[in-house]
């Protein structure tokens, strides 16, 4: 169990005990005994009371400490008439939050909250992702900076999935404290300005779209012709060898049935022959869907515009690849 968890369950605990068994201290100045040194001495007493209230304990104590001063200062054998200070014999200040002796005091505390929100309002009906209120949810870093508070990854993984969570319940029935809590999450924007930028099509009626696959960069211009195409300067019989890389880069067209409607024109640069091929897919897809917007689920579910984020695994120090070891000989 990591050292957060278990500073969670013993703030949990605290808490607990806090309201059941906690000092409510009033202040009593004592009027009979006098120092030797002339000082007057304030002395506080502690007594039980039942449920529990840190906020208003902390206001009471201030109250009454204010109130003692009072009267010290118009009492005739007071600081002002023997000239000595007042000491306090005992006053100890009581932190808000139980969370104050810790390293991250304003994210426990609001993880705690949404643990506490979760477990009372868990079970309220919701609806699904899409029919969600759009939020833009902040990032790890966007938190960081904004509570000044080096929260980690994990913690704040686990955090922000109960909050989404709770944004999931009906919006009839969410309780206002559900909304308050799960608010310091939220970015704010407006979620639905934040639209990407049209891409326009030139005067000569090419459309422009950038793909990139592994290593590689592929940029194609389309425009409405016959079907010819030119990679870099050759055709696609000299640009790709394999039939396999041929049709991965033209399957964007193939897969509408446009290889007659367009003309493609593409320079493609870094990488093999299979990451050229697919990153020119992605462009051509995006460029068509300049001409015609209609065809974007179409494409996306064929595969042509999402970007793949594999690439190969690093050499490690130590083995023959990336994960390969040397071969064992006994002898």
């Amino acid at each position: 169990m990591s050292s957060f968890r278990y500073g969670v369950r013993c703030l949990r605990a605290f808490r607990t005990t806090a309201k059941k068994q906690c000092a409510i201290p009033s202040t009593t100045i004592s009027s009979t005994s006098k120092p030797t040194n002339g000082a007057r001495t304030l002395t506080t007493t502690a007594g039980r009371q039942q449920g529990f209230d840190l906020e208003s304990s902390v206001a009471r104590e201030d109250e009454a400490f204010e109130e003692a001063m009072l009267r010290a200062s118009q009492s005739p054998s007071g600081p002002d008439s023997s000239g000595a200070p007042l000491q306090v014999a005992y006053a100890r200040p009581m932190p808000v939050s139980p969370s104050y002796f810790s390293r991250h005091t304003t994210f426990n505390d609001s993880f705690v909250l949404v643990q506490d929100l979760a477990r009372r309002y868990g079970r309220l009906p919701t609806v699904s992702p899409g029919q969600a209120e759009r939020v833009a949810w902040k990032t790890k870093e966007q938190y960081r900076l904004a509570v000044g508070e080096a929260v980690k990854g994990r913690d704040y993984a686990a955090c922000i999935k109960l909050v989404k969570r709770l944004h999931q319940i009906h919006p009839e029935l969410m309780p206002e404290e559900v909304r308050e809590g799960i608010r310091p999450f939220k970015r704010d924007i407006n979620i639905y300005l934040n639209t990407p930028k049209p891409i326009p099509i030139d005067r000569f009626g090419r459309a422009h779209g950038v793909g990139k696959r592994k290593s590689s960069i592929a940029r194609a211009w389309v425009v409405e012709g016959t079907g010819e195409v030119l990679i870099n300067g050759k055709t696609l019989n000299d640009a790709f060898g394999r039939v396999h890389d041929r049709e991965s880069a033209l399957w964007a067209l193939k897969s509408m049935n446009r290889m007659d409607k367009y003309n493609v024109w593409a320079l493609v640069e870094g990488g093999g022959t299979t990451g050229q091929a697919e990153a020119l897919a992605m462009a051509v897809a995006k460029a068509m869907i300049v001409h015609e917007p209609a065809l974007k689920t179409p494409l996306r579910k064929a595969g042509c515009i999402t970007r793949d984020p594999r690439v190969v695994e690093r050499k490690k120090a130590g083995r023959v690849k990336a994960r390969k070891r040397p071969t064992w000989v006994k002898r």
